[in-house]
C-alpha cells in the first residue's frame, strides 16, 4: 500500500501522529491475519520542510533534495516507534530509477524486499530523493509502488489519498459528480486526464494514480483508490469490499517487468508517425516496427530511448518501443524499404521484443 504526503502531514507539513498510528495498526492487523505487507510512504520532504521551519515547500531540487535528507529520518522515526508497539519492525527501502531500469538492481531490489518480508519485517519504501540524479522524483510514488505491486507480484495495490476514490467529475467543484466503484482493465477511465495534485505539499494527484493504477492493471494486480481516514480501509480493501473507494480489475494481458518499464515507467524521448500499413501489423500482427512504415520522426532520441509510435492520421499512441538508432538515422530512414537501408542501419526501427502495444485486436 502506499500513502500520500497529504495524508501523513498536516498543513504545515508536520508529520502526523495519529495518521502514522493508524496505518500502523491497521498493517499490524493484516499481519496477523497471515498477510505480507510493504508499506510505500510518502511524506519526507514535506517533514523537512516543517523541521527547518520553512513556511512553504521551495521548488529548486538542491533544496528539495536536501529537505528530503531532513524529513526521511523523521518520517522512519515515527513508523519505527508505532511497529514497535505492535511488536513489528520496520526496515526503511529507499529506491532510485536505476532500481527499475537496470536488469540487475531491478532483481537484486526484489529480493532485498523478498528477504525483509521473509524475516517478518514491514519494508517502509520511498524514492532515495536525496540523492536524484536529475529531477526530484523518478516521477511519484504512485509509479513506484505499482512497479513494486508488479516486482514482488502483489495480490492487491492499495493508492491511499485525501479523497475516497475517482469521481466522474472533480468532487470540490461539482456536487453532482459520482464516486466510480469499478474500473474494468479495458475501460478508458484508465486513461482519463486527472487532476494534479490537490496540495502543495503533495506531488501525486489523480492522474498519477490512475497512471498506476494502469501499470498495476497491466501486471495482473487488482487496485484500490481510498481515502486513508476511512476506518478499517486497509481491511476492507484486501477483502475487496466494493463500499471501500474505486477498484480497478487486473487485466488479462501481463507484461514482463522489461515491458511494463517500457510501456509506463521509462521517460519518453520523441514520437515516430506510422501509416496505416504499420499501425495494422502493430496492433493485428505483434510485428517490429519497420523504417517503411514510419512517416515522420519527431525530438532528438538516441539509440535505446523509448518513443511514442502515434497514427500520422489521428495522432493516437498505438505503442511505445525503444528505438535502435538515432533520430537523424531514423529521419532518413523513414519510410524505405529494408533492401534500401544505409550500411549499419537496422531493418526494424523497433524490435517487437522492445515494443508494447496499447491497442486491442
Amino acid at each position: 500500500m502506499k500513502i500520500g504526503t497529504s495524508s501523513v502531514t498536516s498543513e504545515t507539513g508536520a508529520i502526523k501522529e495519529s495518521a502514522i498510528a493508524s496505518l500502523c495498526a491497521q498493517v499490524a492487523g493484516l499481519r496477523r491475519e497471515g498477510h505480507e505487507v510493504l508499506v510505500v510512504s510518502s511524506g519526507a520532504v514535506a517533514g523537512g520542510v516543517d523541521a527547518l521551519g520553512m513556511k512553504e515547500r521551495p521548488s529548486d531540487t538542491l533544496t528539495l533534495q536536501a529537505l528530503a535528507a531532513v524529513g526521511q529520518s523523521r518520517l522512519m522515526e515515527r513508523y519505527n516507534t508505532q511497529f514497535r508497539d505492535h511488536g513489528l519492525i520496520a526496515a526503511q527501502v529507499l529506491l532510485t530509477p536505476n532500481d527499475f531500469i537496470d536488469r540487475r538492481q531491478y532483481l537484486h531490489a526484489r529480493e532485498t524486499v523478498d528477504r525483509l518480508l521473509s524475516l517478518g519485517c514491514i519494508p517502509v519504501i520511498n524514492e532515495n530523493d536525496a540523492i536524484a540524479a536529475d529531477e526530484i522524483r523518478f516521477g511519484d510514488n504512485d509509479r513506484i509502488a505499482a512497479l513494486l505491486a508488479h516486482s514482488v507480484q502483489a495480490d492487491l495495490l492499495l493508492l491511499l489519498t485525501d479523497i475516497d476514490g475517482l469521481y466522474t467529475d472533480d468532487p470540490t467543484k461539482n456536487p453532482d459528480a459520482q464516486l466510480v466503484e469499478v474500473v474494468a482493465a479495458d475501460d478508458p477511465l484508465l486513461s482519463v486526464n486527472a487532476g494534479a495534485s490537490g496540495t502543495a505539499r503533495g506531488s501525486g494527484g489523480m492522474a498519477s494514480k490512475l497512471s498506476a493504477a494502469r501499470i498495476a492493471s497491466w501486471s495482473g494486480v487488482r487496485t484500490v483508490i481510498a481515502e486513508a481516514r476511512k476506518p478499517d480501509v486497509l481491511a476492507l480493501a484486501v477483502a475487496g469490499n466494493r463500499s471501500v473507494g474505486t477498484q480497478f480489475l487486473p487485466h488479462d494481458r501481463q507484461l514482463s517487468a522489461r515491458k511494463l518499464w517500457i510501456a509506463f515507467a521509462a521517460q519518453t524521448a520523441g514520437a515516430v508517425l506510422v501509416d496505416e500499413g504499420a499501425r495494422h501489423a502493430l496492433v493485428q500482427r505483434n510485428t517490429s516496427l519497420l523504417h517503411a512504415g514510419v512517416t515522420e520522426v519527431h525530438g532528438d532520441f538516441v539509440a535505446g530511448d523509448t518513443v511514442e509510435i502515434r497514427n500520422e492520421d489521428s495522432g493516437e499512441v498505438i505503442a511505445r518501443g525503444m528505438v535502435s538508432v538515432d533520430a537523424v538515422q531514423a529521419g532518413a530512414a523513414a519510410g524505405l524499404q529494408s533492401v534500401d537501408l544505409p550500411e549499419g542501419v537496422p531493418s526494424e526501427l523497433i524490435h517487437r521484443d522492445d515494443l508494447v502495444v496499447f491497442l486491442s485486436k
